[in-house]
């Protein structure tokens, strides 16, 4: 493949460099065989960053002739360059209800989930967990997330705080959800349209932080506030929106006693002005072809988010289906329902849903749309998503033998296919060596192990 660069003028001083195999999608290459134009690969490539932002990518032997005398260059020949992963479902204030055992999603919200969002009341906690909350995240290689806080204000402004510190893309919400939960969760109709504005006015474009109205689903929000919930949408228009859908068939069947004078579940958020292309459902797994034509019709994605799809039970999302109606599909980890943070261990769960729906999820398609698919999904694919000039330098260093497992099938001339595939299926979060945020180093995996080895050691 050719640079994406096509200049031939020297690099500006200060600018920084990283050689090694680099990879990224320009376009979506398809859930069968993928199309070789979607990607450009350079299996000795180098990229260039100043100011936080992509200058070049390209072939090393293209672009090193233009570098300022004595730019070091970060060395990565057995690793592989990629943009950072994005995760477009994820719950902030769960990282405690991970691996909850033996209930599916109504009994496991009441069992755990509800009483672990009631601390995120107390602001210092959900300062001190916001913080883990993003350094985990970079440890797993995600550098942007569409996230779930909880209905305390003080949450959501905990989460944004820290990640406007670190220059990471969150869009996040306070969860509004004013009936059937407890004491501690529940919040006003009144307060959430309220706390929701002025959340809306102090962080929405504050830095790379951006805002999701977010009703956490149909159920857990009287129409009264769902109303609110479409009014801040249609007032504010360039804010995303976050729910859940037809996840479980309990839920399902609840919605439908609870709004008998809809036609649908999707329906519901339909009537509520809650569709459209800034809108991201997680799951949808029980749907039909009239839901997938609604959704393309309103350019409303979903967030497919296998490993708490099979962890709680709940079913397996037709993403074949999804794509031939044209509608948009994310992936996510839905942590904490989900089992793990990491979109290598997603893309291997997914990748297993589609195999029992006879369907085929090649890596190549894999990989996007953890990085530009769900760049597009998030409405962010012109600042994040893929390596070209201009975008934030938001890219990661997967060691391609990083476990036992991994270094059985490396070989140094492994067709890019398969070492896309091994990294999908065998790869988790020993294999992010380093995750850089706007060209910025935010978690080395090699420092990290040798402070924990001295700090054994010194103790």
């Amino acid at each position: 493949m050719t640079a994406t660069n096509t200049t031939a003028a020297p690099f500006p001083a200060g600018c920084t460099a990283v050689r090694g195999p680099l990879l990224h999608f320009i376009a979506e290459p398809g859930l069968n065989a993928p199309d070789p134009s979607a990607h450009e690969y350079h299996p000795d490539g180098l990229l260039v960053v100043a100011e936080g932002r992509v200058l070049a990518n390209g072939a090393a032997s293209d672009l090193l002739p233009r570098l300022p005398a004595g730019t070091e260059v970060e060395q990565y020949p057995d690793s592989l360059i990629i943009p950072g992963l994005i995760d477009t479902h994820v719950h902030m204030p769960q990282l405690a209800v991970l691996a909850s055992y033996g209930t599916q999603l109504l009994e496991w919200l009441e069992t755990y989930t509800f009483p672990t969002e009631a601390r995120f009341a107390d602001a210092a906690w959900a300062a001190d967990q916001s913080q883990l909350f993003l350094d985990l995240l970079l440890t797993h290689g995600t550098t942007s997330a569409l996230v779930f806080s909880t209905s305390h204000k003080v949450a959501a402004e905990a989460l944004f705080s820290a990640a406007d510190g670190y220059n990471m893309a969150i869009t996040s919400g306070k969860v509004m959800m004013d009936c059937h939960a407890p004491d501690g969760v529940r919040d006003t109709a009144e307060a959430s349209y309220s706390e929701s504005r002025e959340l809306i006015e102090r962080w929405h474009g504050q830095g790379r932080q951006r805002y999701a109205v977010t009703p956490r689903f149909a159920a857990t929000s009287t129409p009264q506030q769902l109303t609110y919930a479409g009014q801040l949408v249609a007032e504010y228009p360039d804010v995303l929106m976050q729910t859940h859908w037809a996840e479980n068939h309990a839920e399902i069947a609840w919605i439908k006693e609870l709004f008998p004078e809809r036609s649908s579940y999707l329906d519901v958020y339909d009537h509520f002005g809650l569709l459209g292309e800034r809108s991201v459902l997680a799951h949808g797994i029980h749907i039909d072809d009239g839901d997938r034509a609604r959704l393309a019709e309103t350019g409303t994605r979903i967030a497919f988010c296998p490993t708490s799809n099979t962890f709680l039970g709940s079913g397996l999302f037709d993403l074949a289906s999804a794509r031939a109606a044209d509608v948009e599909v994310g992936l996510a980890t839905d942590v904490g329902g989900g089992t793990s943070l990491s979109m290598l261990a997603t893309m291997a769960e997914a990748y297993k849903v589609c195999q029992l729906r006879g369907q085929s999820l090649n890596p190549f398609q894999a990989f996007y749309m953890a990085t530009l698919g769900n760049a597009r999904v998030l409405h962010q694919d012109d600042s994040t998503g893929n390596l070209a000039p201009g975008k934030y330098a938001d890219f990661l260093i997967l060691d391609r033998s990083a476990s036992p497992a991994l270094r059985l099938k490396h070989e140094p001339e492994r067709a890019l296919q398969a070492m896309l595939f091994d990294l999908m299926i065998l790869g988790d979060d020993r294999a992010i060596r380093r995750t850089y945020i706007a060209g910025q180093c935010r978690y080395d995996r090699d420092s990290v192990k040798g402070a924990a080895l001295n700090a054994c050691i010194s103790g």
